[in-house]
């Protein structure tokens, strides 16, 4: 080969050598150790001109002969990384897998940050700012699922046979855009500003107001504006996961495929962790920045710099989308791993997964209903489908109301309980994410027994689920779960009672406060203090006194009539082992992605693997992402002690029950873990591997063949 030669594809010309012949002129067949050397037989077919490998590329220009039998077909700068013409050779140096592998994980994890960590952490402030009511805000949750169902069939079919980077830097441009969407309302409404009386909330003996019905009416239009945001992510993120994996996949060896996937999911999980932490993080600091106010963060009205993430990520992704855009079709040196790929599809009765191996099958849009068709006949494929939605069901619905759940269990800020999920998530999800790919590799598991390793880490977490059986008791709040001390004929919700009847409180304004009795009371007003006695200066939270409906019970000496901003501290001891526990539900429940994304990925044929993942996440997403929230939003709405009202319309939750959230909790969880076993065991029965693989493979693993022979492997001919 010539010296400009060095970076073309290079294939064995088409004939069948003898073995004296291939241990003279194969490159495999020379050195110690060579396959060649000891299976005479063997060789390797990396291109055949009329009828070259999927992903090969032929330029129909004729090939050069050279010496040892080789061909080399010129592909001049394709496999170069750039943009256009703009090739530098400094540059060069990022066209590896590991590097392609960086930049991926970096855009996994700025999407699981964004989406998943600032979009819930942020819910709770959006509405108030924006005077939003629950199922407005569930919409905009709905419309990044709605934009992904829509977008993933043709991304995943086109890109499929398409320039994978280019779809995936313009996905990760696209994303970007929603997130600065999404943050453009806080810079084109009135700066968020809270009157003296909102603020103390205390018995002034006139507090009366009307209700408007044109009030915060003006910024509830702004939910189209997140719903836009929210779409655009939707779209950007369509590619990440199904022509991302496929890319990786296709360019590493099949053996290691697992562990870079594995990478590249634990990036995904690590950024909602970030996004629960930076987000708690910037809930402590005053949506303007450039204000100040006497407002604390346990105050029901406070509105944290929700907007500050989103602009950051936005950029972000601008900056990371640039050197995805630059990388070539194929990394230079892949072809060998396409030719060392040993197919382990699942064989259809009819033996119809065989004309998916045609080069030219699904770069027509006439072969997408022939190329669902399979997909719908390999059931294998559809059981991992729908396990995969059940799974997504329980992430999806801990992933939203996690937080709200410690929250109320645990009588915990909004941004404790979201600082805690976030210190959850990160070793349990990431680091079980991360094990699963490195099981697989280590121990080159095949399909049976990838999916019964799935079924194993699915019995774990139901058994770790039963913690749900535990609870805590709700803190007393006199007037819901318990009666005034002044007037021990309780009656139910009753809020307003002699105490506090001159007070004329508004229930619009709920702003919990702590008696020193240990009871909780609605408001300052609701315990019917007077004045702010002063603030504590350690944690900036008001006390108040002349509080008329503190009376009697746990109130020592000097303390009586006093109450203290935000909510009781809970007593309940069964947090330590609540979390312990639920570290195991999200553990296990993430150990199995990666294995069951393998066996989903090596059932298929080569040909539909970007295809079969899009369908794949749109049955994910349509059955499991979706209905999720809403099914534990459902559940867990079912148990609200308390409801907001607003001038008669019903709003969001302010108190629950905590047995009944943790009974509903433990069912719903339940009946998800028991279907997806079901499904992994149908999937591990129905799976039928080729007749001249390994039995139950269903990985295209080159282990034995790399390893054992070098890197460049050889095939049998058959």
């Amino acid at each position: 080969a010539k010296p400009d030669q060095t970076r073309d594809t290079c294939s064995l010309s088409v004939k069948t050598p003898s073995p004296v012949d291939s241990q003279e002129d194969s490159p495999v067949g020379s050195g110690p150790g060579s396959a060649a050397g000891n299976s005479p037989a063997r060789h390797i077919i990396l291109t055949q001109a009329a009828n070259p490998l999927p992903g090969q590329l032929y330029t129909g220009q004729a090939p050069a002969e050279t010496p040892l039998g080789l061909t080399f077909i010129p592909t001049h700068s394709e496999g170069l990384c750039g943009w256009g013409a703009l090739t530098p050779r400094v540059i060069q140096t990022f066209n590896t897998p590991r590097w392609v592998l960086f930049f991926l994980c970096v855009a996994s994890f700025l999407q699981g940050m964004i989406i998943n960590g600032f979009i819930n952490t942020v819910v709770t402030s959006i509405e108030r700012r924006f005077d939003l009511r629950s199922y407005q805000t569930g919409l905009i949750a709905s419309s990044y699922d709605i934009a992904a169902c829509v977008c993933l069939a043709f991304v995943s079919y086109f890109g499929g046979t398409g320039h994978k980077p280019r779809w995936l830097g313009w996905g990760v441009l696209v994303m970007a855009l929603g997130s600065l969407v999404f943050a453009l309302p806080h810079f084109t409404t009135p700066p968020y500003q809270v009157s003296m009386p909102e603020q103390t909330g205390v018995c002034t003996g006139n507090r009366t107001r009307r209700c408007h019905d044109n009030e915060g009416g003006g910024l509830s239009s702004y939910r189209f504006v997140f719903m836009l945001g929210q779409f655009l992510h939707g779209v950007g993120a369509t590619p990440l996961y199904t022509l991302g994996v496929t890319y990786l996949d296709e360019n590493v060896k099949s053996s290691y495929a697992p562990v870079y996937i594995g990478i590249f999911y634990t990036a995904a999980i690590v950024g909602p962790a970030a996004g629960y932490l930076l987000g708690g993080y910037f809930l402590n600091i005053y949506t303007e920045i450039h204000m100040t106010t006497e407002l604390t963060p346990e105050n029901p009205l406070w509105v944290g710099a929700w907007w500050i993430g989103f602009l950051a990520g936005g950029a972000a992704g601008l900056v990371v989308a640039l050197p995805i855009l630059g990388y070539p079709r194929q990394l230079p040196g892949s072809q060998k791993y396409v030719a060392m790929r040993v197919s382990e599809t699942h064989q259809l009765k009819d033996g119809s997964q065989a004309s998916a191996s045609d080069p030219q099958f699904g770069k027509s849009v006439k072969d997408m209903p022939r190329s669902v068709l399979l997909l719908l006949k390999n059931p294998p494929f559809l059981f991992l489908c729908l396990a995969g939605a059940t799974e997504a069901t329980l992430i999806a619905g801990m992933s939203t109301f996690g937080p709200k759940f410690l929250e109320s269990q645990f009588s915990l800020s909004a941004s404790e309980a979201a600082t805690w999920f976030g210190y959850m998530v990160v070793p349990a999800g990431g680091g079980g994410t991360f094990l699963g790919g490195y099981i697989v590799k280590k121990l080159n598991l095949r399909c049976r027994d990838i999916i019964r390793f799935c079924m194993v880490c699915a019995v774990v977490s139901l058994l770790a689920i039963f913690i749900f059986l535990i609870h805590c008791p709700n803190v007393p709040m006199a007037g819901v779960t318990s009666p005034y001390r002044s007037n021990l004929s309780w009656l139910g919700d009753n809020l307003m009672v002699g105490c506090n009847a001159d007070c004329h409180c508004l229930r619009e304004l709920y702003n919990p406060v702590c008696g020193s009795d240990g009871v909780m009371y609605y408001s300052p007003c609701h315990a019917g203090c007077s004045t702010v006695n002063h603030t504590e200066v350690s944690t900036g939270r008001q006390v108040y006194s002349g509080c008329s409906c503190v009376v009697g019970g746990n109130v020592t000496s000097g303390q009586e009539g006093l109450a203290l901003d935000g909510k009781c501290t809970s007593s309940c001891s069964h947090m330590p082992a609540f979390l312990t526990f639920l570290f195991i539900i999200i553990f296990f429940t993430f150990l199995c992605s990666i294995p069951a994304l393998t066996a989903t990925l090596r059932c298929v044929p080569d040909s539909q693997r970007s295809f079969g993942l899009g369908i794949q996440w749109i049955v994910v997403r349509s059955l499991g992402g979706i209905p999720g929230p809403i099914a534990f939003g459902s559940v867990i709405d079912i148990s609200c002690l308390l409801w907001q009202d607003q001038c008669g319309e019903q709003g969001s939750c302010y108190l629950y029950q905590n047995s009944a959230m943790s009974r509903f909790t433990l069912i719903a969880g339940i009946i998800y873990k028991v279907l997806g076993m079901m499904f992994f065991l149908l999937a591990s029965v129905l799976y039928k591997p080729p007749p001249e693989s390994p039995q139950s493979s269903c990985e295209s693993t080159d282990h034995g063949a790399g390893d054992s022979r070098g890197e460049t492997g050889d095939l049998s001919i058959p």
